[in-house]
């Protein structure tokens, strides 16, 4: 039986001293190298902060497995078990261009189910965090579950390369709730809009193109908060690949996938 409480109280501490790491790195010249092509790109950053977590948990919890973005983790081919599903700087563009809009990732799994969620905005040192059946805070506050929002009033974070023609999805679908939405918004990480959408800050948000580490964090902060987070078709996330994630508030998720994108 894990003691979910402690690993909570643990974590926190953790987050908080790479967060002390990376607002310190600011001042230092970074590493920056692509990966997949010239846009995806990865800094020393990005490799030290994965490895500060791994050499951590690999002491304290030594049976738990991860799954990392930078690969530095485990190869993790099924949810059996404890997985920690680790991005440690979601949004590497903004933090190599902007110095904002990027945030720590963390999202702890057993058996394949959400325990314990934690998206921490460093800039503005915001940590949403979540514990399974218990609802999500952003710091102390805990956060009002979420209301149904009507589609004329909501705001919805996308990408403007999904308005576009691509490989993914009819654009024309996106490009009429676009039009009907009150606002779109995109803010470069998928971490921090799943965050704005369990914080209210925004209703939905909306991707073709999400990996576990972009939204494991995310999807338990955003299920706790009382929204949903399904596929944009509506079948369950896999959490082991690469998917199109749609999260939304109550009654906003529901109206959004009949009309808009089925």
């Amino acid at each position: 039986m894990e003691n979910w409480s402690g690993i909570d109280e643990t974590v926190k501490r953790w987050i908080g001293e790479a967060g002390e790491n990376i607002r310190a790195s600011f001042t230092h010249s970074l590493s920056i190298q692509s990966k997949s092509n010239p846009n995806d790109l990865v800094t020393n950053v990005d490799e030290e902060t994965e490895r500060f977590f791994i050499e951590r948990i690999r002491t304290s919890f030594p049976s738990h497995r991860i799954l990392g973005e930078e690969g530095q983790g485990d190869d993790v081919q099924s949810l059996d078990g404890v997985i920690w599903i680790i991005d440690p700087i979601d949004g590497t563009m903004n933090f190599v261009h902007q110095q904002r809009n990027f945030a720590i990732s963390i999202g702890i799994y057993e058996d394949g189910i959400g325990q314990l969620g934690y998206i921490y905005d460093i800039v503005h040192d915001e940590l949403y965090h979540a514990k399974k059946g218990q609802g999500a805070w952003m710091n102390d506050v805990k956060l009002d579950p979420l209301d149904p929002v009507p589609v004329e009033q909501a705001i919805v974070g996308i990408n403007s390369t999904w308005l576009i023609q691509n490989r993914h999805f009819d654009q024309e679908k996106l490009i009429q709730l676009a039009n009907d939405v009150r606002g779109t918004r995109s803010y470069g990480s998928a971490a921090l809009e799943l965050a704005y959408v369990a914080s209210g800050r925004l209703s939905a948000y909306i991707t073709m193109r999400n990996a576990p580490w972009d939204f494991a964090g995310g999807k338990m902060i955003v299920e706790e908060a009382g929204g949903v987070v399904s596929k944009i078709t509506g079948d369950d996330i896999d959490m082991l690949s690469v998917n199109p994630v749609f999260a939304a508030a109550p009654g906003l998720h529901e109206d959004i996938l009949n009309n808009y994108l089925k």
